[in-house]
């Protein structure tokens, strides 16, 4: 009974029922006293609290009756602007509706604390989420093409051979000069992509470890490479990553209650799509049922 009760779908069930039922009971309120405004002991503590939070004490008597007089003469205007229509085709208003709803919808389904078990299948299931990014050692000898021109195939291929007969050569001292150095140490992959260009990173990711090779294309030009470590990422335990996953399982969770809410609201409406018809079937709409 008690995992039945955690589930969101009941949660969802409920909450549509809940809305729809206060829905019906507002409305018929509204036709049974359209023209009566009440300000509830709630609404006066609204107020009382809105503006103590803003000017740090308590409103005075005179200012209550100001708060009073702004609520119930913006609570007229909010009536008659409805009643006028002026709330519809308005992309802001409905928008604003939209997220209060959806606020709402969050609020009511979220659900308890996740079990140990729980956050171990999410890791599980989502591993690239959490793995660790992919580190490299490398040197790097950089070629401008511009400067070389058209003895830029001869000079990359004579320095490649070079560095591959004698691997330990000073590689600063080679090649052009580039502002961001030779020696790269356990740098992270994201890095590499931010300095070299992703193209680069993908390259490195697939060049064999120990040798010089190349060229190896960046967004400076050209450049040959070894790389003496690299370090694959890896999915780290829960007690490692314990937040991450719970965050990211909360996101999941919250994600798919909001889809199933509107699922479930999107089921009492029959959705018409006007689809026009190409010109040479005279233009006419095309009226089409739709599950958005």
């Amino acid at each position: 009974m008690k995992r039945w009760l955690r589930e969101p779908l009941l949660h969802f069930v409920l909450l549509g029922a809940l809305i729809f039922a206060g829905y019906a009971l507002v409305r018929r309120d509204d036709d049974l006293r359209a023209d009566e405004i009440v300000v509830t002991q709630a609404q006066l503590a609204m107020l009382a609290t809105t503006f103590a939070g803003t000017w740090q004490r308590p409103p005075t008597a005179d200012e209550m009756d100001g708060l009073i007089r702004d609520y119930v003469r913006e609570e007229v205007a909010a009536r008659e602007a409805v009643a006028l229509g002026l709330d519809k085709d308005d992309t802001v208003i409905r928008r604003r509706l939209r997220q209060k709803l959806e606020f709402i919808s969050e609020d009511l389904t979220s659900r308890a604390e996740p079990t140990e078990r729980e956050l171990q299948a999410y890791l599980a299931a989502h591993a690239d989420l959490f793995r660790t990014e992919r580190r490299f050692t490398f040197t790097q000898v950089y070629i401008d093409p511009a400067r070389r021109g058209d003895g830029f195939s001869r000079d990359t291929g004579a320095l490649l051979a070079r560095l591959q007969a004698d691997p330990d050569l000073d590689a600063a001292a080679l090649g052009d000069s580039l502002l961001l150095g030779s020696r790269f140490d356990g740098l992270p992959e994201s890095e590499v992509a931010r300095e070299f260009g992703e193209d680069f990173a993908k390259a490195l990711a697939d060049l064999p470890v120990g040798g010089w090779q190349g060229p190896v294309k960046s967004g400076y030009g050209a450049h040959l490479v070894r790389i003496t470590r690299r370090d694959e990422g890896d999915v780290p335990s829960l007690a490692q990553s314990r937040e991450a996953v719970r965050r990211e399982w909360s996101n999941a969770q919250r994600t798919a209650a909001s889809e199933a809410f509107y699922r479930g609201l999107l089921a009492r409406y029959s959705v018409t799509i006007e689809r026009p018809r190409a010109i040479a079937d005279g233009g006419k709409p095309d009226l089409a049922a739709a599950r958005p």
